[in-house]
């Protein structure tokens, strides 16, 4: 007996004993792994139609950036959930109940459009915190607004669609509209931003008219006559719930969120300490994404794999892949850190102009903090791997509130003591011990490695296996 099982990514050998089969795996995680990059893509592209603008406007772009990617993200979890709850009722062929998953994430990113409304008030208290000068305010506000309330829940939309691609394994759908949104945005910002003379405001309206062309694509595919037939994706009101995909969503978001204002908290302390630290971890953080970027794509694919394992009412086999997508990521994001490493000699003097006289010493530090970073890479895959396919078994509450204590409590703080002298830095409170940039990269490793391994333990311990479907 041989051949492939029903269970995903299951095989057997001619021996007739069950095998993960890892061609399957990297079939699915191919396309989502290249959907991540081109999401890094549109970011940049967004950055560099920004800058041909000005200076001032490229620092109020990133002056409020980071503030509108954490908002998204925090209610983008509502939108990430679909995959799961989609994964769980494609493995268990309730392939009607998969598409209404996609509807319920559509009806909750309308539902979620008060909120992004109430956020965005916050903005212009936020930018008075961080005493920028009234011109970058302004100039931030106009992007903050329609970036926010526009396309926070058109991107929400986006999300709940592809979402559902990614757990009836069809990412090569989700990719084509990423594709789609990626090449689309170039001319749009050229239109908004110059053609239309909206300035900085024209960035993310150019952004909101990309996924407006996206979400177009994407529901042509969710219902077209082969899904329609399959999934009855054109039953758009069965049985309104979107209670699970709050409860679900937003801890999503949340884990993601916290997570991220640590990295930003950390990366503005580097700034801070000096020039020379934020220009080497900027460049050592933007190498080590080509890590990052694709071994989430896999993660992504222990989401729907366990998902579906769990669908299909067998939790054993959602242990046993979920533990093969970690070895992957780990695996992965190891190796390609380790490469940059051992390269950094030929690839961090690309990123530094000859004639800048501070750039010997950036380029000293970077040599030093690329093999901290990884070390992070690999302890981060832990991370992922773990935390996504915590997230296919629907587990997501204790994950969240774990990366919630362990970087604000615990990162942000220990960073700050680490990397300033004593009456120095943001806090005057607390001890300092002014160890620089790579006492600040040693408390970030530190960090990923006791979030790798509590994740880890959480998925180890099965408390999953527990959890109503």
């Amino acid at each position: 007996m041989s051949g492939l099982s029903d269970l995903p990514a299951q095989r057997f050998d001619a021996a007739g004993k069950a095998q993960v089969d890892y061609g399957a795996i990297w079939a699915l995680a191919g396309p989502m792994m290249a959907n991540s990059t081109i999401q890094a893509v549109l970011n940049l592209t967004d950055t560099w139609f920004v800058s041909r603008l000005s200076m001032t406007a490229t620092a109020a772009m990133a002056a409020i950036y980071w503030v509108v990617l954490c908002a998204i993200i925090l209610l983008g979890g509502i939108g990430m959930a679909t995959q799961t709850f989609t994964a769980q009722a494609f493995g268990g062929r309730r392939l009607a109940r998969a598409s209404h998953a996609a509807w319920m994430g559509i009806y909750a990113s309308i539902a979620s459009i008060p909120l992004f409304v109430l956020i965005s008030f916050t903005g212009k208290p936020l930018l008075h915190l961080l005493h920028l000068e009234p011109h970058i305010q302004e100039l931030a506000l106009e992007y903050w607004w329609p970036r926010l309330i526009v396309t926070g829940p058109l991107g929400l939309m986006v999300w709940s669609l592809t979402g559902f691609f990614n757990g009836a394994n069809r990412a090569r759908d989700t990719l084509l509209v990423t594709v789609v949104m990626g090449l689309a945005n170039i001319p749009f910002n050229q239109f908004f931003i110059f053609n239309m003379k909206m300035g900085i405001s024209g960035s993310a309206w150019g952004t909101a008219a990309a996924e407006i062309l996206g979400l177009g694509v994407a529901f042509w595919i969710f219902l077209s006559p082969s899904i329609r037939t399959q999934f009855r994706s054109h039953l758009t009101w069965r049985h309104i719930d979107l209670s699970k995909q709050f409860s679900v969503g937003l801890p999503m978001g949340l884990s993601t969120t916290a997570d991220l204002i640590g990295l930003s908290l950390f990366q503005l302390m580097l700034v801070s300490l000096s020039v020379t630290a934020g220009a080497a971890t900027q460049i050592v953080i933007m190498l080590t994404s080509l890590a990052y970027m694709p071994g989430i794509g896999i993660a992504l694919a222990g989401t729907t794999l366990v998902g579906q394992a769990i669908g299909a009412n067998n939790r054993d086999w959602a242990h046993r892949i979920g533990n093969a997508i970690i070895r992957l990521v780990m695996g992965f994001m190891g190796i390609v850190g380790v490469v940059l490493a051992l390269a950094s000699p030929w690839i961090l003097p690309l990123f530094i102009h000859a004639d800048d006289p501070q750039g010997p010493a950036v380029l000293a530090l970077a040599n030093v903090l690329i093999w901290l970073a990884a070390c992070y890479q690999l302890f981060d895959g832990l991370n992922l791997g773990s935390g996504f396919c915590l997230r296919g078994a629907g587990d997501v509450r204790i994950p969240a509130l774990l990366v919630a204590v362990l970087s604000w409590v615990i990162w942000v703080p220990l960073t700050h003591m680490f990397i300033f002298e004593p009456n120095a830095g943001w806090v005057h409170g607390l001890p300092a011990f002014g160890f620089g940039a790579i006492g600040g990269w040693a408390v970030s490793v530190g960090y990923v490695v006791a979030l790798g391994i509590g994740l880890w333990l959480r998925w180890a311990s099965g408390a999953w296996r527990k959890l109503k479907l």
